[in-house]
C-alpha cells in the first residue's frame, strides 16, 4: 500500500512538474517572446504618420495659415474581407461601389500598404467606426492634417491648394517619399514653396495577427519615428490690408487684381485677383459641387490675373516713354508741344484724351494725360530705344516672384514686327499706339506695381517675393531669404521729373480720386482697350512721396475710365496702411470705404454701359493683344 501511494505521489508530482513547465512555457511565449511569436505567426505593418505642412505668418507674426487634425480611414486592400467592406461602407454611410472602388486603387499601387478610402471623419462616424475596429481587419483611422484658413482674407490666389498627386506624379515623386495618400502644393506658395512645408514622414511599427488583428506595437514603439513638421514661411503680406484690398476689389462686382508693394525691398504688402473661391472646399472632404462650379465658372476664379494676364497698360506706359524721352535728351521738362486735340500721321487722325491741351509740356502731359505728346514723342525716341528702357524694368520677362505660373508679357520690338509681318512689311504707325500703351504691348498687374515701385525708389529695381524668410524646423532658427536688387542706370532728374507729373495727376489731373489727407501720392491713370467689352481701368501710384512706403497697381476689368474705382481702390489702401496702420481711432471705417467703392462702381454701371460691359477678359488674359492703330486709342 505505501508503494502504491509513493507510486501515486510521484506520478502526481510529474504531473505537476509539466503543467508547471507548460504553464510557464506559455508565459514566456507571450510576454518574453511576443515579439518573435508574433513575427512567426503575423507581421510587422508599418503606417506611414504625416507630417504637419508649415505655417504661414504675416509681416508682423500674425498667423495666417496653419494645419489641423484631419480624421481618416485608411484599409490594407490584401487584409480587408469582402464583408469587412461591406460593414465598412454601412458604418461610413456611404456607397458600397465607392469604397470598393477606392479600396481597388489602393490595391493597384500596393496590396500591403495602407490607403485613404474616407477624409475628414466626423465626431459620429468617428466613433461608429472606432467601436468596431475590432471587427475591420486592414482597417485604421489615422490623424493627418488640413489647412486652417484664417478669417482676415481669403488669399486664393496668394496661397494656394493641396491636391492628390495623380498618377503621372506618382511616377516621378515616389521616389522622393510620396505616396498615393499624400497631397501636394497645386497652386500658389503651398506648390512654390512645397519642399520646405511638406515636413518628413513618420513611421508606426505594429504586430498584427495572421487575420491581419493589431497585437500591439512593435518593440514597444523604440523603432518608432516621429514625424517632422514642415518649415514655417514668414510672408512680406500685411494681414490686415490684404483683407482690405479683396474686399475693395470685390465690391466693384468686377474681375480684376490689386498688387501692393513696399518700394524698399520688393516685398508684397498685398496681392489679390478676383473673383477668387473660397480655399476650404478643397480641404478634407472636397465639397464636389463648389468644386465643379469654380471649374466651370465663365468668370475664371481659378485664373491668377495679378500675374497670368497681361494687359495693355495705358496711360501708364506713358512714364515709361517720358523717362526714356528724358535719358536720351530727346526732350527736357520744359520741352513743349502744341495739342489741337487730335494728331495727324499715315493720314489718319487720332484724338486725344479730353480734347485740345494747347501748349503742352512734360510736367502738364502727364498730368492731363495728353495723348498727342506721346505719340510725337515716341516717334522720336523711336521703337529699339523705347524697348531698351522697357527691358531696363522688366517688361517683356518673369519678374521671379516666388509664385509659379508667371507670364512675361509682351514687349514689342523690331525683331518682334518683322518676325509677325515681315522685314519692312510694318510701318511705324504700330508706334502711334504704343506711345500711348496700346496695341501688342502687354504687361501684368505685378510688373506695373514693381514699375510704379521702382520710380518710388529712383530706379532700384526689388525683385517682387512674399515670403521674407523661413523658420527651420530642425536648428529652430529663422532662415532669411535673398532676392535680386539692382539699380536702374536713369538719372535723378529724369525720375523727379516724371514724379512732378505724378503728382499733378492726382492733385488735379485725371486721379484726384485718389487723394489722401495729409499724404502726397504720385499716380497716374490708364485705360486698356479690350476688344471683349467695355475697357479696363488702371491706377498705378506710390505714397508717401517723399518717404515712399507703398507702391500700388489696380486693375479693374470693364470699368473703363482708370481713375473712377482705381483710382479710389489705391486711395483707400493707402489711407489705411499710411494713416491709419497702427494708429487707434481717426474716424477711419474699413466698411465704409468698402461701401464708397461699391456706390462708384454702381454708378459707373448705371445706364453708362455698354451690354458687354460686364464680360469677363478672355482665358488668355491677352486683352487688346495684337490691335492695330486705332483713331480712339484712349490711353486713359
Amino acid at each position: 500500500m505505501d508503494k502504491l501511494q509513493r507510486s501515486v505521489k510521484g506520478i502526481s508530482f510529474v504531473i505537476a512538474a509539466v503543467f508547471l513547465f507548460l504553464l510557464s512555457r506559455l508565459a514566456w511565449l507571450q510576454i518574453a517572446q511576443q515579439e518573435e511569436v508574433g513575427l512567426r505567426s503575423g507581421s510587422i505593418r508599418r503606417i506611414w504618420v504625416q507630417a504637419p505642412r508649415g505655417n504661414f505668418y504675416d509681416r508682423d507674426g500674425q498667423l495666417i495659415l496653419e494645419s489641423r487634425p484631419l480624421y481618416t480611414v485608411k484599409v490594407i486592400p490584401s487584409e480587408i474581407s469582402d464583408a469587412g467592406i461591406r460593414y465598412l461602407a454601412f458604418l461610413l454611410e456611404m456607397p458600397e461601389e465607392e469604397l470598393r472602388s477606392k479600396i481597388e486603387e489602393g490595391r493597384n499601387y500596393s496590396p500591403f500598404a495602407a490607403s485613404t478610402v474616407y477624409h475628414d471623419l466626423n465626431d459620429i462616424a468617428m466613433a461608429r467606426v472606432s467601436e468596431n475596429l475590432w471587427q475591420l481587419p486592414g482597417v485604421t483611422i489615422e490623424v493627418e492634417n488640413k489647412r486652417q484658413y484664417n478669417d482676415l482674407f481669403t488669399g486664393t490666389h496668394l496661397l494656394g491648394y493641396l491636391k492628390g498627386l495623380s498618377k503621372e506624379q506618382l511616377d516621378t515623386l515616389a521616389e522622393r517619399g510620396y505616396n498615393p495618400d499624400d497631397k501636394i502644393g497645386a497652386t500658389g506658395l503651398e506648390k512654390f514653396y512645397e519642399d520646405h512645408l511638406r515636413g518628413e514622414k513618420g513611421a508606426r511599427y505594429e504586430l498584427v495577427n495572421p487575420l491581419g488583428m493589431l497585437v500591439g506595437k512593435y518593440a514597444e514603439g523604440r523603432n518608432d519615428i516621429a514625424p517632422t513638421k514642415g518649415d514655417d514661411l514668414y510672408l512680406t503680406i500685411d494681414a490686415d490690408l490684404q483683407g482690405l484690398a479683396e474686399k475693395l476689389l470685390r465690391k466693384t462686382g468686377k474681375s480684376g487684381a490689386v498688387v501692393a508693394i513696399d518700394p524698399t525691398t520688393g516685398g508684397i504688402l498685398a496681392y489679390c485677383s478676383e473673383p477668387d473661391f473660397d480655399l476650404d472646399i478643397l480641404n478634407g472632404t472636397a465639397r464636389r459641387q463648389e468644386w465643379t462650379d469654380v471649374v466651370n465658372s465663365p468668370q475664371k476664379p481659378m485664373f491668377n490675373r495679378a500675374i497670368q494676364a497681361a494687359y495693355p497698360p495705358g496711360s501708364t506706359y506713358k512714364l515709361l516713354l517720358a523717362l526714356a524721352a528724358l535719358e536720351e535728351g530727346t526732350i527736357t521738362p520744359e520741352t513743349t508741344i502744341n495739342c489741337p486735340g487730335y494728331f495727324m500721321f499715315g493720314g489718319r487722325k487720332f484724338k486725344c484724351h479730353g480734347g485740345a491741351h494747347g501748349t503742352v509740356n512734360l510736367a502738364k502731359a502727364i498730368t492731363q494725360s495728353c495723348n498727342v505728346y506721346f505719340y510725337k514723342l515716341i516717334l522720336q525716341v523711336g521703337l529699339d530705344k523705347w524697348h531698351d528702357y522697357g527691358e531696363m524694368f522688366g517688361f517683356g520677362e518673369k519678374t521671379g516672384i516666388d509664385l509659379p505660373g508667371e507670364k512675361r508679357g509682351v514687349l514689342p520690338s523690331t525683331e518682334f514686327y518683322d518676325k509677325r509681318f515681315g522685314a519692312g512689311r510694318w510701318s511705324k504707325g504700330y508706334l502711334v499706339s504704343l506711345g500711348i500703351g496700346q496695341g501688342e504691348l502687354n504687361t501684368t498687374p505685378l510688373q506695373l506695381a514693381n514699375f510704379a515701385a521702382a520710380i518710388a525708389s529712383n530706379g532700384t529695381w526689388h525683385q517682387p517675393h512674399l515670403v521674407s524668410g523661413y523658420r527651420d524646423t530642425r536648428s529652430g532658427t529663422y532662415v532669411p531669404l535673398s532676392y535680386d536688387s539692382h539699380q536702374i542706370p536713369i538719372s535723378q532728374r529724369s525720375f523727379d521729373a516724371v514724379k512732378t507729373g505724378m503728382k499733378g495727376v492726382v492733385l488735379q489731373g485725371t486721379g484726384t480720386l485718389a487723394q489722401v489727407p495729409g499724404v502726397t501720392v504720385a499716380g497716374k491713370t490708364g485705360t486698356a482697350q479690350n476688344p471683349h467689352g467695355q475697357d479696363h481701368a488702371w491706377f498705378v501710384c506710390f505714397a508717401p512721396v517723399e518717404q515712399p512706403k507703398i507702391a500700388i497697381a489696380v486693375l479693374v476689368e470693364n470699368a473703363g475710365f482708370g481713375g473712377s474705382v482705381s483710382a479710389p481702390i489705391a486711395r483707400e489702401l493707402i489711407n489705411y496702411y499710411v494713416n491709419v496702420k497702427g494708429k487707434a481711432g481717426n474716424g477711419y471705417s474699413p466698411t465704409k470705404a468698402v461701401d464708397a467703392i461699391k456706390a462708384l462702381s454702381d454708378s459707373l454701371d448705371a445706364g453708362a454701359r455698354s451690354p458687354a460691359g460686364g464680360k469677363a477678359a478672355d482665358s488668355s488674359g491677352q486683352s487688346g493683344a495684337g490691335s492695330t492703330p486705332s483713331e480712339e486709342d484712349p490711353g486713359d
